[in-house]
């Protein structure tokens, strides 16, 4: 669903001007230093990037399914680690609080993390547990006005400049699964709340996670989400298809990136006295990745509408997610083929975006959850 087609071009227009013109040429000094420059993070600010998705009303711009998709696919033309750091705050960081907060928690929140004044922060995963909710062994014991929490996180993105974490821990111990899981509030500077060291990663350099680790840390009863225990599970799965398709058509971007790359790269090298884009082998590597990006790209549209008309779309974005990023690695190890030995060379960027995709098949829900997913979808729909 697109409101004002003239004020969604200005949009694209301009984001596609930044990531040309400050973004690309950034690239290589977020890799050598693992960090975004301050000035390109404060003209990140400036645009709204860090709340795209945040309703007006609080600050943002609240774009629907189908206009952030199409922003994510120009924001994804250049190095991943510029869309982590504002993903959060337009995710999960404050879709559980816009979905299931309370009066009082989106009015403090969410103007903060719409200017990126704050960095949210979501932290479920832990050394044992991902998308195991039984395995969750993070435990939040109430005490009088407070919850006492306990337990480490891990690999959470962001962590390292975050202001405000959105924790998922056990209230019920007696409730092995989701329904004993509650979503808090957990402010940086809380005693009790510290980090690991920031982990050292295949790609995605200037992209942070670490641990977050809670020993004894003492949270107000009035931060859990939504004011109510039991649900932060369900609070998480509300916003989950959304989060799926934003990585889908952030796959789709850097596809199309890196297929750009290949293809100049391509129309440039010579062999055997002319270009090796006429050799019929190259041309079949582009092809396919054309037909593929399209392919991921009509999906997610789809899927996106769906979403803005109301329709349950749970089995469409775990198609969109099993896909384009499976689409996205192939591209890449294509864009390195076609460019051969220069490929593996950190000189092009072909090199740096090869390792930078491989997470996509990974976070947000691996391709086996989607497959699980989407085949228990289809047994339970075939059922009733």
């Amino acid at each position: 669903m697109i409101r004002d087609q003239e004020t969604l071009n200005a949009l694209l227009d301009t984001l596609s001007r930044f990531v040309r013109e400050r973004l690309v040429p950034a690239e290589s000094l977020v890799a050598e230093t693992d960090e975004i420059p301050a000035e390109i993070v404060a003209e990140m600010r400036e645009l709204g990037l860090f709340g795209l998705c945040i309703p007006e009303e609080y600050g943002g711009l609240g774009l629907t399914m189908e206009e952030e998709v199409l922003v994510a696919f120009e924001i994804a033309r250049t190095s991943p680690a510029f869309r982590s750091l504002i993903g959060t705050n337009n995710g999960i960081g404050s879709q559980g609080l816009i979905v299931d907060g309370t009066p009082e928690q989106k009015a403090y929140y969410l103007p903060k993390l719409a200017s990126g004044e704050l960095i949210a922060s979501f932290a479920l995963t832990e050394p044992g547990s991902g998308s195991d909710a039984a395995s969750l062994l993070t435990t939040a014991r109430r005490e009088g006005d407070h919850y006492v929490l306990n337990g480490t996180k891990r690999f959470i993105t962001n962590a390292p400049e975050a202001g405000v974490y959105t924790v998922m821990a056990r209230t019920n111990p007696e409730d092995k699964g989701a329904g004993g899981v509650t979503a808090f509030l957990v402010d940086k500077g809380t005693p009790g709340l510290s980090l690991g060291k920031t982990d050292k990663k295949m790609g995605q350099k200037g992209a942070h996670t670490s641990d977050v680790i809670f020993e004894d840390c003492r949270v107000p009863v009035a931060n859990i989400i939504g004011g109510k225990e039991g649900v932060g599970f369900k609070t998480a799965m509300k916003v989950l298809d959304k989060g799926r398709l934003h990585i889908s058509a952030i796959c789709v971007g850097a596809a199309e990136r890196m297929l750009d790359d290949a293809l100049c790269y391509a129309m440039e090298r010579r062999q055997f006295g002319k270009p090796i884009a006429e050799f019929q082998l190259i041309q079949a590597m582009l092809a396919d990745s054309k037909a593929e990006i399209y392919a991921a790209r009509s999906m997610i549209l789809d899927a996106a509408r769906r979403r803005d008309k109301g329709e349950k779309i749970s089995t469409e974005a775990s198609c969109c997610k099993l896909f384009a990023s499976e689409m996205c690695g192939r591209v890449a190890d294509r864009a390195v083929q076609i460019h051969g030995g220069a490929g593996y060379v950190s000189e092009y960027a072909i090199e740096r975006f090869y390792r930078d995709v491989r997470l996509f098949r990974i976070y947000e829900g691996t391709t086996q959850i989607q497959q699980l997913v989407i085949a228990r979808n289809m047994i339970r729909d075939a059922a009733n």
